[in-house]
């Protein structure tokens, strides 16, 4: 069974930090590209960042909003993507997905991020 489960969102003042994980299970982690994507409240879904797999150079990108602040990153021997949320700002406030692409797309079930000014 295909799982992905993030963890690791909460509620912290303008400014602060924090750290989401998503854990993979049921597929190659490694042979896939991961991305976090979030939806804010009334919104549609806002792509943020993507790291690609080990063959694909394990490459990173950033939506411009997000640049300089969070950091993606994954260890596939904890078959385990990051996402490093730092100088948080109020319009932060989403749940956010990771995703995994492949040869089949998965997506976990989301963790609450909420930033109060």
């Amino acid at each position: 069974e295909v799982q992905l489960v993030e963890s690791g969102g909460g509620l912290v003042q303008a400014g602060g930090s924090l750290r989401l994980s998503c854990a993979a299970s049921g597929f190659t982690f490694s042979e896939y590209s991961m991305d976090w994507v979030r939806q804010a409240p009334g919104k549609g879904l806002e792509w943020v960042s993507l790291i690609y797999s080990e063959g694909g150079g394990g490459r990173t990108y950033y939506a411009d909003s997000v640049t300089g602040r969070f950091t993606i990153s994954r260890d596939n021997a904890k078959h385990t993507v990051y996402l490093q949320l730092n100088s948080l700002k109020p319009e932060d406030t989403a749940m956010y997905y990771c995703v995994g692409y492949g040869p089949f797309n998965y997506w976990g079930q989301g963790t609450q991020v909420t930033v109060s000014s």
